[in-house]
């Protein structure tokens, strides 16, 4: 093992750190990403390839594509309760579940769709490569493409598709990645705290304690997570705003954004777009890239733009 990577494993801590492993080596990495319920089919049928055809049979194939390269941005704005006056309309980027390695175009997209947004900081919630075994190199290149046009106050998440060996190469790309761990931004002396935790849906690994340690009660918290699914815990931890991915809305919806299926230990409320908990407020990024397929129905990839207001400012 080289040095950058037992660096990343002591970042995680000894007894994750094997779970982790144990589950990469042990899962068969072509089923991490199959979820619960229907999309366990894919271990009996090739189901990406059933779907495809399916789209092209009903004349679905060319609006789905057209959909997944036809990167959306939406805006958001939170009022959160302990937001220094300081940090009062920061923007705060998030893209989730590129899966840049799902096709040739999408690298290009997600450039197009950002390099023109203002933004003080970004995140990434996770799951940049599509495949789950294999050489990440590929998909660190693509990664590489699009950093440049984010803001360089910038924190990424690993997802369910991500080793933690991609930890090293993608911090050498340019994102540092949150292993349950946390950042600080500072304006006049304020804090405003960015939490990130290790993958919570397959690998299990996350740690909120630990990605709150030392930070100040009282302080404003916003934890990345890659899936929504743990909000009852981020409440009781007293973060201020959860942004999650993962779900991708279903990618393959009814009209009217009705998702067919939800890989997500959690009620539907929280499977996209904005919901609260308790005194935590929270966003599930419907994902800017694509799983499995490159196509999208009635359920459009994003960026998301979240304006932060305090109760204080101008006060």
């Amino acid at each position: 093992m080289d040095a950058p990577a037992e660096r990343t494993f002591d970042r995680l801590g000894p007894v994750l750190t094997k779970k982790r492993l144990a589950l990469q080596e042990a899962s068969a990495a072509h089923l991490l990403h199959q979820g619960e319920g229907l999309l366990r089919l894919e271990r009996w049928i090739p189901l990406d390839r059933t779907i495809l055809t399916l789209l092209a049979l009903v004349g679905l194939a060319g609006p789905a594509r057209r959909e997944f390269l036809g990167i959306r941005l939406v805006e958001q704005t939170w009022t959160l309760a302990h937001l220094p006056a300081a940090f009062d309309g920061f923007r705060l980027l998030q893209l989730s579940d590129l899966h840049l390695d799902i096709d040739p175009e999408l690298s290009p997209a997600i450039v197009r769709a950002v390099q023109n947004v203002p933004h003080d900081a970004a995140v990434v919630t996770g799951d940049f490569r599509n495949r789950t075994d294999g050489d990440p190199a590929p998909c660190i290149a693509l990664l590489s493409d699009v950093l440049p046009f984010l803001a360089k106050d910038r924190w990424g998440i690993l997802g369910n598709h991500d080793s933690l060996e991609m930890t090293q190469p993608i911090e050498a790309a340019g994102l540092p990645i949150l292993l349950n761990e946390s950042a600080a931004l500072t304006r006049c002396d304020a804090k405003l705290w960015i939490c990130g935790t290790d993958d919570p849906h397959f690998f299990r690994t996350h740690d909120l304690e630990a990605a709150s340690r030392g930070i100040p009660s009282g302080d404003c918290k916003i934890l990345l997570t890659h899936s929504p699914e743990i909000f009852d815990e981020a409440e009781q931890a007293g973060f201020d705003l959860q942004l999650s991915g993962h779900t991708h809305g279903g990618q393959l919806c009814l009209p009217g954004g009705f998702p067919l299926v939800v890989p997500c230990r959690a009620p539907r409320r929280f499977a996209r777009g904005r919901w609260s908990h308790g005194r935590l407020q929270g966003y599930t990024s419907p994902g800017t890239g694509s799983c499995g397929v490159a196509a999208r129905l009635f359920c459009p990839p994003e960026i998301t733009l979240h304006t932060l207001r305090s109760p204080s400012a101008g006060v």
